[in-house]
């Protein structure tokens, strides 16, 4: 029986973020709604100008629409286990179904570090029952020119003027807006193309390129390696972690998004289209947990390239491994819901964060743990970042946050530099390499007992967001999982208990921080942090309250929209999405939060 269709709701003129669902092909990304419009999509690549920008300005963003005219009702849904997504929408007097998928060439493997992507959308149209007046309109941001060619339009944008995009279809498009007459049977497609990769659609059938599409997904997810709680949401999490991977680099990038707001109407927007050292590691290592190991390798080749580059590890890093764009915000945007300001490039890495250090180290002592090989010129690089990460540990560092303050000597920086050193000390002795593991080590212990001492409040009972004090952080959750100190460590309890009271937004969900107790900077609040609840989820798991986290593991999936997908943040009041969306770090806390818990219950039986 065909699920129930549920009709489309507007808010100040915006689809709630939560109606889209993402399709990819390794080089960008595209948001589809349930009202049938691409409202977000860049090109050639994930950090390009967007070619349509709906979703950040639904009056000038331009979009690729095909909907019934009216449109009454939709829904959306996967092909199982692949990245292309299908809506289906219902007009007065019939149904249509619409099937999108970035394509992928013939043959191409995601587990190679090779550049999949045709360079083209494929939407496929069915008329499922009825008749139909469908809308198809293509408007890019800023508007477009049209010439014939061959079957279809050429088109030529007016803010990338450089780039060539064909759009071509079996129907007779004489304009790139206009009404079409269809019924019952009809089947039709639309295809656009840009650069290098135009001209596709006459020598292979779009049907044959949709299926191939299909079975190089299915191909990759043959890998797949997991048996524990929401399978469904973990396979899901697996295909959206691989659709934020740049796969000719080996890049991950945040999100596919930029300026979606954590507070609806708040400044807090920023551009997650790049590659974090901190979010990327963690992809990459809730990747290799479900069998997926082959993208450690191609994110540890592409950071420590991109280190020696820069000269220093930098925070964030475009998808060739490049210093983004200077941030600057964007006048003709008005922001989603109106909540400008609309930001290109990311101020961030301009800063210092120490714990980049020991997400590098971790990822390469887990890469080599899975049979990776150690050799002389790669430890070189490595031992370079244990031995700042041992001069650094002290300094201060703007935090896992970013805030936008003076830097001061965060907590979870420390922890991270802990962990760089113990990881090259094993790395040093398993592999015979040069380094003083030994007084590593040491140093190690000692950076955990110096956060035990000195970032303890006894008046909060708990550690604290900095060493010397501060307010409570959410990122103290962290510890126990990167091994720093364990969950069940009485100071780690108390610290759990306490980031429930102070920073608990209701119904499991949690606030990173308190702006007005620890100041970033910023003026405005922002919504409930998701992959913080994930990490609580896996702090009760480790302190033996099994049945705790299990149902608050149930609570967070019940969060994702019907497309398994979930937001960077939540908003506590109305459960609304904020922030960008789909967020690597809000599927990797579910896969990490699923093993976890898959293993305990195994333990404990």
């Amino acid at each position: 029986m065909r699920e129930p269709e549920d009709e489309l709701r507007r808010v100040d003129g915006y689809l709630p973020i939560e109606d889209h669902g993402l399709i990819g092909d390794g080089t960008t990304a595209a948001l589809v709604g349930r009202d049938g419009a691409v409202s977000w999509m860049c090109v050639p690549r994930f950090d390009s100008e967007p070619l349509f920008c709906s979703l950040l300005d639904a009056r000038r963003g331009g979009g690729f629409i095909v909907a019934p005219e009216p449109l009454v009702s939709s829904r959306q849904y996967y092909k199982p286990d692949t990245g292309v997504l299908v809506t289906e929408m219902s007009g007065p007097e019939g149904r249509v179904r619409v099937t999108d998928a970035l394509t992928l060439r013939s043959g191409a493997d995601l587990s190679e570090d090779t550049a999949a992507g045709r360079g083209e959308l494929l939407r496929r149209i069915e008329v499922l029952g009825g008749r139909m007046r469908l809308r198809i309109r293509v408007q890019p941001w800023g508007g477009v020119q049209t010439r014939p060619h061959g079957g279809g339009l050429a088109l030529i944008t007016a803010r990338q003027p450089e780039l060539e995009l064909y759009l071509e279809s079996s129907l007779q498009l004489q304009s790139p807006d206009g009404i079409h007459e269809l019924k019952e049977g009809d089947v039709h497609h639309l295809v656009l193309s840009w650069g290098a990769h135009a001209h596709h659609f006459h020598s292979h059938g779009p049907d044959e390129i949709l299926d191939a599409t299909l079975e190089v997904w299915r191909r990759w997810m043959r890998h797949f390696r997991y048996q524990g709680p929401r399978e469904d949401l973990v396979r899901r999490s697996a295909i959206t972690l691989k659709l934020l991977d740049h796969t000719a680099t080996g890049a991950m990038i945040a999100a596919p998004t930029t300026s979606l707001p954590e507070a609806i109407g708040g400044p807090r927007n920023w551009d997650y289209r790049y590659a974090w050292i901190r979010d990327a590691a963690f992809s990459v290592y809730a990747m290799g947990r479900i069998g997926m190991g082959h993208e450690a390798a191609g994110f540890l080749g592409w950071v420590l390239d991109a280190v020696d580059r820069a000269g220093r590890p930098r925070v964030l890093y475009d998808v060739d491994g490049h210093l983004p764009v200077p941030e600057r915000e964007e006048p003709e945007l008005e922001g989603y819901r109106g909540s400008g300001p609309v930001r290109w490039g990311n101020g961030a890495v301009e800063q210092r964060q120490h714990d980049v250090f020991g997400e590098i180290l971790d990822c390469a002592y887990r890469w080599t743990r899975m049979g990776g090989p150690m050799d002389e010129m790669l430890w070189a690089r490595l031992r370079r970042l244990v031995e700042d990460a041992w001069r650094e540990w002290r300094t201060p560092d703007h935090g896992i946050w970013e805030v936008r303050t003076a830097g001061r000597p965060f907590t979870y920086s420390a922890a991270l530099c802990a962990v760089a050193l113990d990881r090259g000390a094993r790395m040093a002795e398993q592999h015979g390499m040069e380094g003083d593991a030994q007084a590593w080590r040491a140093e190690a212990a000692y950076i955990r007992q110096a956060i035990l001492d000195e970032a303890w409040d006894p008046n909060l009972r708990s550690l604290t967001e900095h060493l010397g004090g501060g307010g409570i952080d959410a990122s103290l959750l962290a510890l126990p999982l990167r091994g720093v100190i364990a969950a069940d460590h009485p100071k780690m309890v108390a610290t759990t208990e306490a980031v429930i009271r102070h920073l608990g937004a209701g119904d499991g969900l949690l606030y990173r921080y308190l702006p007005h107790e620890s100041p970033d900077g910023l003026p405005g609040d922002e919504g409930a942090f998701l992959l913080c609840s994930f990490w609580l989820v896996d702090n009760l798991a480790g302190q033996g309250r099994l049945e705790e986290a299990g149902a608050l593991f149930d609570s967070l999936c019940a969060r994702a929209n019907p497309l398994g997908l979930l937001p960077e943040q939540i908003d506590p009041t109305s459960g609304a999405f904020l922030g960008n969306f789909p967020q690597a770090f809000s599927h990797v806390g579910l896969i990490s939060s699923g093993i976890n818990l898959s293993n305990h219950w195994k333990g404990a039986s």
